[in-house]
């Protein structure tokens, strides 16, 4: 989650990350996945003091989505 109270969420069946304001789980942003998101995403301030989201997309037997070993990054707006 992000100090301006955004919560991401991959682990999901559909092959996708999104974006949620805990205000009011309102969507605010999406992007398909190469594969499988079933990982708890996570978010850190680069040395360039810019804030990123990371996600690891490897796909998962039970849950029947497309196995992948992706570790994808994605950099917040400024």
């Amino acid at each position: 989650m992000t100090a301006g109270g955004v919560a991401f969420l991959s682990g999901t069946l559909d092959d996708y990350v999104r974006g949620y304001d805990v205000g009011n789980g309102r969507q605010l942003w999406e992007s398909r996945l190469p594969a499988g998101g079933q990982a708890t995403p996570m978010t850190y301030t680069g040395s360039d003091g810019r804030q990123y989201l990371l996600v690891v997309a490897g796909g998962h037997g039970s849950t029947h989505t497309k196995a992948g070993d992706y570790v994808i990054a994605y950099a917040l707006p400024e």
